[in-house]
């Protein structure tokens, strides 16, 4: 069954939302963005994150030093990297990464070698900030990626309407959304249900 990662979480009942409906990770922004949250924020947030569900930090050019230190004192159970680190930068984490793409050619699919990563995290590109875009990629682009071995992320434009198209071309092991459980601009708990039932529900064996 496909991996479900909820992001961009900045408030306690949505937390409670996504943990209750089954979600496997949950995701905090700490890089510039319409959902960063503070350090302290995000520690009172993950105390009420059971074990079985991941913590996963979200960070664009930042320091190992700066991620690390961060990650602690959160709790976080992995970094994802959402800019230009560099294979030095992944090295020097003490932490589990996932490592995000933009896709906008077959070409940029080499761009999820990435060796050292957990998962590698198939993304549209970025507007004003990277990722977060609200849009899809062409996911032809990727198909037969995951079959190589089994660590694909995809995220960029997924909802409750396309999830399961999605997971069905792509076979990948997580899909992570942010804007497509939104309403206004703020996470809706119904949307958030709707997306990890619909991810779950889909067979791909």
């Amino acid at each position: 069954m496909t991996l479900v990662k909820i992001c961009g979480l900045k408030e306690a009942e949505h937390v409670k939302a996504a943990v209750d409906a089954g979600a496997d990770f949950i995701g905090f922004v700490f890089a510039p963005s319409k959902r960063q949250v503070s350090v302290e924020t995000a520690k009172e947030l993950a105390a009420s994150v059971p074990g079985t569900v991941k913590k996963v930090g979200v960070f664009v050019n930042e320091t190992p030093e700066e991620m690390n230190r961060i990650a602690r004192e959160v709790g976080l159970d992995f970094i994802q990297l959402h800019g230009d680190e560099t294979e030095e930068t992944v090295q020097a984490l003490d932490f589990p990464v996932i490592r995000a793409a933009s896709i906008r050619t077959q070409e940029d699919g080499v761009k999820l070698s990435a060796p050292d990563a957990a998962f590698v995290l198939a993304d549209a590109p970025g507007k004003e900030y990277r990722g977060g875009s609200g849009e899809t990629f062409e996911w032809e682009l990727l198909k037969g990626f995951s079959e190589q071995e089994n660590r694909l992320a995809v995220a960029g434009g997924l909802h409750a309407d396309n999830v399961a198209d999605a997971i069905r071309v792509l076979r990948p092991a997580l899909v992570d959304v942010s804007s497509g459980v939104e309403t206004d601009g703020r996470k809706d708990p119904q949307k958030i249900t709707a997306f990890i039932t619909a991810a779950k529900g889909v067979e791909t064996s």
